[in-house]
């Protein structure tokens, strides 16, 4: 928290570190209170913030300024060097853009009346408080240690460990122009770069949800009525990670009884119940080549969540067909134990693949199917012990 003694020990430090490019200045301009931060007019929509649709007030107060226009060169150079990579691509470019129209200073503190003597205090100038973002990406090194006794982590960590931040499109510009300024003029600048993953929105009717426009979803409310991984999979599958994405309750039921009641759910049913009846016990028979489900480390390493989670519901879709193929209900004997096997094979690494996604979701799928997943086994030395369980998913009715 941005209140711990900590965080207040690391941010004054950081500060001492860039104070050679910190001076103080009277300031006037136009300050949205919700974006914390300053627009020059021709950034105005209609002669309101872009972000929260609100009139930002015209501020006229002296302040402290960092230098980053002294950072030009750097934060150019660190972009073709691949210093600073920022995903999607098209980001990058908005970025880099934005650097080569020229930078200008901005404000690191405001006054103790303008932030009603909240926040941490600017060394040596009671008067002052730390502008938010200053204070608040320092938090990225104040978690871990960053200005205490022990800079243990700070140094394994960040020094020489390798920085991922996932923020929204709307903050790219401090994390990515301002955040990697502050971090070169403190001389902590991560030995292997930074990335920045830049997801956007999720919508409703196209419009950002937010709490300035009165049209939030409760997601606790969500969670409580259908799950965690259920919320999950919808964020994670129906928005592209890099874009916007628009949520209604129609769209969510649609992809919930579709992909999840009907699709995996109903696989890990009809499966589970016929395996508790005919007692399948291993996987000695499985038919290896249908139940094998590759891994996606190149989308993986792209962030392209949505489409791990569509190619993995290719191998859902795949089992679900082999079923109604097969037909096991009207088997016995070897070809019973046969299709039975490969479909259990195929539901554990659909669930492990599952994993990283729908946690809750995969635990459920190993426990229905008696397996460790963490256990060192070969396939087919690995023994089930196969419970029906309630279904996964409970169908989302249209009343």
């Amino acid at each position: 928290r941005t209140t711990e003694k900590r965080h207040v020990t690391a941010a004054q430090k950081l500060w001492n570190a860039c104070q050679e490019d910190i001076y103080k200045k009277s300031y006037e301009g136009l300050y949205c209170t919700g974006c914390e931060q300053f627009y020059l007019e021709k950034d105005l929509v209609g002669g309101l913030c872009p972000e929260h649709k609100t009139k930002p007030e015209h501020i006229m107060e002296e302040n402290y300024f960092f230098k980053l226009s002294r950072y030009q060169s750097f934060l150019e150079k660190a972009f073709a060097n691949g210093r600073i990579r920022i995903h999607p691509e098209k980001r990058a470019h908005e970025t880099i853009n934005f650097i080569k129209e020229g930078l200008q200073d901005f404000s690191i503190s405001r006054s103790n009346e303008r932030a009603k003597n909240w926040g941490v205090g600017v060394p040596d100038d009671p008067a002052q408080k730390m502008y938010v973002w200053f204070d608040a990406l320092a938090n990225y090194i104040s978690a871990l240690g960053y200005g205490g006794a022990d800079e243990s982590s700070f140094n394994d960590f960040w020094l020489d460990g390798d920085i991922l931040h996932v923020i929204g499109k709307g903050i790219t510009k401090f994390h990515a122009i301002y955040w990697p300024a502050m971090l070169e003029a403190a001389g902590i600048f991560p030995a292997n770069g930074i990335d920045i993953l830049v997801h956007g929105y999720v919508t409703i009717d196209g419009e950002k949800i937010s709490k300035s426009l009165g049209n939030t979803v409760d997601p606790f409310a969500l969670v409580e009525k259908y799950g965690a991984d259920a919320l999950r999979y919808f964020l994670l599958r129906e928005i592209p990670t890099t874009e916007d994405g628009d949520y209604s309750e129609e769209k969510f039921a649609q992809r919930y009884n579709g992909d999840l009641a009907n699709g995996l759910g109903n696989l890990v049913s009809r499966t589970a119940t016929l395996g508790e009846k005919h007692a399948l016990g291993s996987l000695q028979a499985v038919d290896g080549p249908l139940a094998t489900v590759p891994a996606e480390p190149n989308l993986l390493k792209r962030f392209q969540l949505h489409k791990c989670l569509e190619t993995l519901w290719t191998h859902v879709i795949r089992a679900n067909q082999y079923v109604d193929e097969q037909k096991p209900w009207t088997q016995s004997g070897e070809n019973l134990e046969r299709t039975l096997a490969t479909l259990a094979m195929l539901i554990l690494n659909i669930a492990l693949r599952l994993r990283p996604f729908l946690p809750h979701t995969a635990e459920d799928i190993f426990k229905r199917f008696g397996v460790d997943p963490d256990a060192k086994t070969t396939d087919t030395s690995l023994q089930l012990s196969v419970k029906k369980g309630e279904p996964l998913f409970k169908r989302i009715s249209n009343t």
